[in-house]
């Protein structure tokens, strides 16, 4: 796939209303053209359908004019000169011709020169096939070559990270990837060094290029001078078959290009939608798709053997704790427990994993036939299911675009990676003005006007002290569009204190529109289609059906549900008959790891739908193998509720099925039917129950995807309350997310599991003084709940008086130390030699 085919171009919300009276006339080979005032020629004449090559051109980052190749006769008047239509914008009377002899003859050079050291070693190249520098020497090239001299020589290839390795002798020096590298992701980790002829593009000494974005590099590189090191020697571009679909790792939704060979996935490229991802990915999101190829799958129904459930994950791996079933048997099984479990006694955890479908086809099976209202896509992480439907008004582009967005939420770069980019262009780029307020510094710190620290939990404290003051903030938020990117600043304090900040906005800036930062895949879609214990599908609440849905579902349950701290609690206390985990794994994911121990093991059976083992599956009584991510169609749900297509490529290794069949095949072993037999019919009725999602089952679902907006209520938003007092030998825990996690997507990706992060106890230098240790000396940290050892360090993006750990963790269970019923954690360190507790 060519960059072009990969990156489809997409012109500015901007620059696409301006009017028609300020249009440019120009000329380009003949035919007038009216372009947009500053357009560069080379933008104007694609608009136009004629294609000027280029290599350092890239429409989404700033014109360097590095390669010449884009040469072409430019007459303003004062007759024809050859110029780079990527530097100069059109003017009024401008006259442009692209096929021109001369322009034909400086094309040809320009291949020529690029070509002397260039190796051709097209046969054994990772691009071949698809390599802009070969397809645009066959088409403009001299078709010989007057140098006979030797070439010049570098060890390659040079791994300058774990995902991506460097051939210099391919480089044409187009400063693409260092363009992105600085500009785009902020990570100006690779550059040029030498001079002259021994000009190279390298990293510094000592330094990777450690970025989450390198896998962008490779995609924009006119040649095979970078390359993935997942894809490296795995497919040519002619073997393999594509699909478009939509990235399902966090809630931002890129759309992206996913190609497989042999009936395996083998690379994801980034598509270019203007109202999302700009054709940028996370490296997670781009590398991901080694998951679902891993030896590690559950591929066949497993049932407990008599012995009981496993208690190591080790002794799973083995199988010894399990038996391998046949579906028949293992759906009777689960269709058994569920007709003796008592009434209200079932609960369904999780659901963003899966699809709109996969989500819609549990909730009506949760109502309809398990009759229960316990149910939760969400893992105690986020905010409450109401806030997040409710709230979300703003879009991306809202955000990019509002005189000022603040920014009360996690640190976006590791939780949400494409929406960080998207902000910090914004930032640069001067349409916004980025306000933050968290406990730690975040990666758009350095791009915000303003940056305040907070303890954990009192955001919204902070907040409101700064409007209620004589503070600049208030008039300014009171005077221009804003728009609030909300979200759990850490796990270790209640989603009350997200839905805190919620109201003092909507007290003091009620114009202020919210884009609410959920972390999960498909969440908001969950959430939507009624996977949360007070909603229904499109966006209802449970006390107030839609007259469709009433139709179409009939009689509801009316008891009220529990959320997942409500469904844990009464699995601990015996009160859960049967608890199904639809690619959930409370045990890591649950912030109280110790109330989702207590819960798996107090639930009388535990029914997992899910493609790996994992610290909860090892807990279940029936694990059914499920489709992921590429081996199933149907539709997800962003952040900002765009709906949009995901598509089936490769078959789902052994007997794994998609999620909403096995709920329809449970639901007819109950003597029901859900009344859908394929996923198309699924959206087809997601569309005539949900008012709210007319569209998606119409042509508008693919490319940018179908925006659904608005919903049937208001979410109540709490009172406002100060959290709890720290006392003075305590530090205030702060448990956030990173890109690379101790979750199994990330450890069964090979190419991603080396690069899970560490987990260390971070405070504020100040703090780790008054501690009475040097950085990285072991110690002991207890809360009221638990306690851990493990390595402290300084680190100064930490605010004082918090404690900040990683959760999930590759190697502990920092979930031991947080209580899930408190507004706080706060902990204490004890150093290993017994000194008192920090102060």
């Amino acid at each position: 796939m060519s960059d072009a085919t990969a990156a489809k171009a997409a012109p500015s919300t901007a620059a696409s209303n301006a009017a028609a009276s300020d249009a440019v006339e120009v000329t380009i080979d003949g035919v007038e053209v009216d372009a947009r005032p500053g357009e560069l020629v080379i933008a104007a004449a694609e608009r136009a359908g004629v294609h000027i090559p280029r290599f350092c051109y890239h429409e989404r980052m700033s014109s360097v004019g590095m390669c010449r190749m884009c040469l072409v006769e430019i007459d303003t008047g004062r007759g024809p000169q050859l110029q780079a239509s990527c530097m100069v914008p059109v003017s009024p009377q401008m006259v442009v011709d692209t096929a021109s002899e001369r322009t034909q003859r400086a094309q040809e050079g320009v291949l020529e020169m690029l070509l002397i050291n260039h190796p051709l070693d097209c046969p054994v190249c990772d691009k071949g096939g698809e390599c802009p520098l070969q397809d645009q020497t066959m088409a403009y090239g001299p078709g010989e070559s007057r140098f006979v001299e030797e070439k010049r020589h570098f060890e390659k290839p040079i791994p300058i990270s774990e995902l991506v390795h460097l051939d210099r002798e391919r480089c044409i020096l187009c400063d693409r990837c260092t363009r992105f590298a600085d500009e785009i992701a902020g990570d100006p980790l690779i550059d040029f060094v030498e001079r002259g002829n021994e000009t190279q593009v390298l990293t510094f000494p000592g330094e990777p290029f450690s970025s989450y974005f390198s896998g962008n590099t490779v995609q924009i590189c006119p040649v095979g001078a970078l390359t993935a090191a997942p894809y490296r020697f795995k497919a040519r571009p002619w073997d393999l078959a594509q699909t478009e679909s939509t990235c399902t790792t966090c809630a931002v939704g890129c759309r992206i290009a996913v190609q497989s060979s042999r009936n395996e996935l083998v690379r994801c490229l980034g598509v270019d939608i203007d109202p999302v991802n700009h054709g940028w990915l996370c490296d997670k999101g781009r590398f991901a798709y080694g998951s679902v190829s891993s030896p590690e799958r559950v591929t066949r129904p497993l049932r407990a053997r008599s012995g009981g459930r496993a208690a190591d994950i080790a002794d799973v791996e083995s199988m010894r704790n399990f038996e391998p079933s046949d579906w028949a048997g293992a759906l009777d099984a689960v269709a058994s427990a569920v007709k003796a479990a008592r009434p209200g006694a079932i609960a369904v955890l999780g659901g963003a994993r899966g699809t709109n479908e996969d989500a819609y086809a549990w909730s009506k099976l949760a109502r309809t036939v398990l009759r229960t209202n316990h149910v939760d896509a969400q893992m105690g992480d986020g905010l409450a299911a109401e806030l997040v439907v409710g709230l979300g008004t703003a879009t991306i582009d809202d955000a990019c675009n509002a005189d000022t967005t603040l920014l009360v939420c996690g640190d976006l770069r590791e939780e949400l990676p494409v929406l960080q980019l998207r902000l910090r262009g914004a930032a640069r780029a001067g349409t916004t003005r980025l306000v933050e307020i968290s406990p730690v510094k975040t990666g758009l710190s350095g791009d915000a006007a303003r940056s305040e620290r907070c303890r954990g939990g009192e955001a919204a404290s902070v907040l409101r002290d700064l409007l209620n003051g004589d503070d600049p903030l208030g008039d300014e938020l009171a005077g221009g569009s804003v728009v609030v990117v909300l979200g759990r600043s850490s796990v270790a304090e209640s989603a009350d204190a997200a839905a805190e900040v919620a109201s003092v906005i909507a007290d003091r800036v009620p114009h202020a529109k919210f884009l609410v930062a959920a972390r999960r895949g498909n969440v908001r879609g969950a959430l939507d289609m009624g996977l949360a214990p007070g909603l229904l599908p499109g966006r209802s609440l449970s006390t107030d059906p839609t007259p469709g849905l009433v139709a179409a579902w009939g009689e509801l349950p009316a008891e009220l549900g529990c959320e997942a701290a409500g469904i844990l609690t009464a699995a601990a206390a015996g009160d859960i008959d049967v608890l199904f985990l639809l690619g959930a794994d409370p045990v890591t994911d649950f912030p109280d790891s110790v109330l989702a121990r207590l819960g798996m093991a107090g639930a009388r059976t535990v029914v997992a739908v899910d493609t790996f083992l994992n610290q909860s599956t090892i807990e279940a009584d029936i694990i059914l193998p499920a489709s992921a991510f590429g081996e199933k169609s149907g539709t997800t749900t962003n952040i900002e509720g765009r709906v949009s297509a995901l598509s089936e490529l490769v078959t789902p290794p052994g007997s794994a099925r998609p999620d909403w069949m096995i709920a329809a095949e449970l639901a007819m072993l109950c003597d029901a039917d859900l009344g859908f037999v394929s996923a198309s019919e699924i959206t087809a009725e997601i569309a005539v129950v949900c008012e709210t999602h007319a569209d998606v089952a119409g042509p508008g679902i693919e490319g940018d995807g179908v925006l659904v907006r608005g919903a049937t209520f208001e979410p109540e938003l709490p009172p406002a309350h100060a959290a709890p007092p720290r006392d003075a030998y305590s530090l205030r825990l702060v448990c956030n997310r990173k890109l690379y996690d101790g979750g199994v997507t990330v450890g069964m990706t090979p190419a991603l599991a080396s690069l899970r992060a560490e987990t260390a106890l971070r405070v504020h230098p100040t703090d780790l003084e008054r501690v009475g240790v040097e950085s990285g000396t072991e110690v002991e940290v207890h809360s009221e709940r638990g306690a851990l050892r493990l390595p402290i360090v300084a680190d100064a993006a930490v605010g004082r008086h918090n404690a900040v750990l990683l959760l999930p963790s590759p190697a502990l269970d920092v979930g031991a130390l947080i209580d899930a019923t408190a507004a706080v954690t706060d902990v204490r360190i004890e150093t290993r030699v017994g000194k008192e507790p920090a102060s």
